[in-house]
């Protein structure tokens, strides 16, 4: 696995520093990441998934933890999330990064050799975080290379301390998106400046000598339109070349197959991919099984399948509230069903195969104990596994019609498709709606004609024995309970 993903991974995003922290207290011993027992490696890689990502092993800011000790907007969410919290176990924020060393809490960089070698051994990747907008204010580059920052003067340090801070003599913008006001623990990197583009080039070929790919958080930030948009004229002259094709280039002339992932925003999944990504968080898709209707998810999925092999689809992650508190149970699991047997990448947030139900802000060390949900995990596992052992999603995918009949609306509330390749003929019904749903399925497969076929269920070992001139003729008729789905292979014949 070392040095390659999958052409569309399945990747586990685990909070190291809460997860770590969790092991030790069972152990009772203090538990590094060279130090975590094999069952805890067979907790989070499960059959089918592909790769993990370990969130937050960098070395966070000890100025950046201050000030959000300070902050009382933050401390009413850490104790909203953990209501007998203690200052030790706030670590600081892992995206107020001071170096880009592993923490030495964490067992630095021999930590994370052993632990992308226990991965390796079960053919399972890693992915890490990289923070291209900003660094923590005590990162050696804000005293050592001020020209990689956006500037300002002194002037507009005393006008507007909230946006600008002083280092080392030179005044330094606070980092921020262009809808938000400033962020007070940061310091804003210009991505219009040469000399940071290679510098940042550099910092990801050292990453990428440790892992197989890196999550770049809000990546978008760094284009030439959005970054011009923000820093107008503070970030001097607008460059002909865009950021990402020169750092993206410069990275894989020594890591060719290095996966890179954008957290991306405000549709510009497509530009980033065209700018050397891999894979764009679908965060379109997320809103819209969360808040739209089924035919809003129908449309989403209309893109070009070149394009949806791009995305990364998710139900939650660490920015994100979880899936088991947004959704009522049978939603969440139709939701994953969809989500699974779709084309692209899969994202799954550690705890969110256990139900847990609390956000935790990522400042944190420690979470608080739920109950874990046993019959969910197991759900999970089996899903992941099935998708996983069928090779479905090496095949072509397509969108699905489904067909009603004229005093029955119920099958708009049905999202169906197909996947056909080397592995066979699969087909995902999901019902994304709180009341039964009926239709017909129309299966683009002529050749099915003049033949038997048994449907089994991928998920439950059900069986169906359908006549091919009917699949053919009429389609697959489906009739689904609320929130019901169907993952069937299409196979030669049988009996019912």
């Amino acid at each position: 696995m070392t040095g390659e993903l999958p052409a569309q991974p399945v990747v586990h995003e685990v909070n190291t520093r809460v997860w770590l922290r969790e092991i030790a207290a069972r152990s009772g011993r203090f538990a590094g990441l060279r130090d975590v027992p094999k069952d805890a490696w067979d907790e989070i890689t499960p059959h089918g998934v592909d790769a993990v990502w370990l969130m937050g092993v960098w070395e966070r800011s000890p100025e950046g933890r201050a000030i959000a000790l300070r902050d009382r907007v933050l401390r009413g969410a850490f104790t909203s999330a953990v209501p007998d919290l203690h200052d030790e176990e706030i670590a600081g924020s892992p995206y107020c990064v001071r170096r880009y060393e592993v923490d030495a809490s964490l067992g630095g960089a021999e930590g994370l050799a052993a632990a992308r070698a226990e991965l390796d051994r079960r053919g399972v990747g890693l992915l890490l975080d990289y923070v291209p907008n900003h660094v923590a204010p005590d990162n050696p580059w804000t005293w050592e290379h001020p020209e990689y920052f956006v500037r300002g003067t002194d002037d507009d340090a005393r006008r507007d301390p909230a946006a600008y801070l002083t280092v080392a003599g030179n005044v330094l913008a606070r980092g921020r998106d262009p809808f938000f006001p400033p962020w007070p623990d940061v310091v804003q990197l210009n991505a219009f400046a040469p000399k940071l583009r290679t510098a940042t080039a550099d910092v990801l070929r050292r990453i990428g000598d440790m892992c197989d790919g890196v999550r770049c958080d809000m990546a978008m930030l760094l284009t030439n339109d959005v970054f011009e948009r923000t820093w107008s004229d503070l970030a001097g002259p607008r460059p002909q070349e865009e950021f990402w094709p020169e750092v993206v280039s410069g990275v894989r002339r020594r890591h060719p197959r290095m996966t890179f992932v954008a957290e991306a925003y405000w549709d510009l999944e497509w530009v980033l991919q065209q700018q050397g990504f891999d894979f764009c968080y679908d965060k379109r898709l997320y809103d819209r099984v969360l808040n739209e209707s089924p035919e809003a998810v129908r449309q989403h999925l209309l893109a070009a399948e070149d394009y949806q092999r791009r995305l990364v689809r998710f139900l939650e992650n660490h920015d994100e509230p979880r899936a088991a508190h947004t959704m009522a149970p049978a939603k969440e699991r139709a939701a994953a069903v969809l989500i699974a047997t779709l084309p692209g990448a899969t994202l799954w947030h550690e705890g969110q195969f256990t139900g847990r139900r609390t956000r935790l802000p990522v400042f944190l060390d420690r979470r608080p104990d739920e109950p874990a949900d046993g019959e969910l995990r197991a759900f999970h596992e089996r899903l992941l596994a099935a998708v996983h052992r069928s090779g479905m999603r090496g095949g072509h995918w397509q969108l699905l019609d489904c067909d009603g009949w004229p005093d029955n609306a119920s099958h708009r509330n049905l999202v169906a498709s197909g996947w056909a390749g080397p592995a066979g003929r699969f087909v995902t019904v999901v019902n994304l709606s709180d009341a039964p749903a009926q239709g017909w399925v129309r299966l683009p497969w002529p050749e099915l004609a003049a033949t038997t076929w048994t449907l089994t269920g991928l998920l439950d070992g059900t069986r169906y024995a359908r006549d091919g001139d009917e699949l053919t003729r009429h389609g697959l008729f489906v009739d689904l309970a609320e929130w019901g789905t169907h993952v069937l292979a299409i196979g030669p014949g049988g009996n019912d």
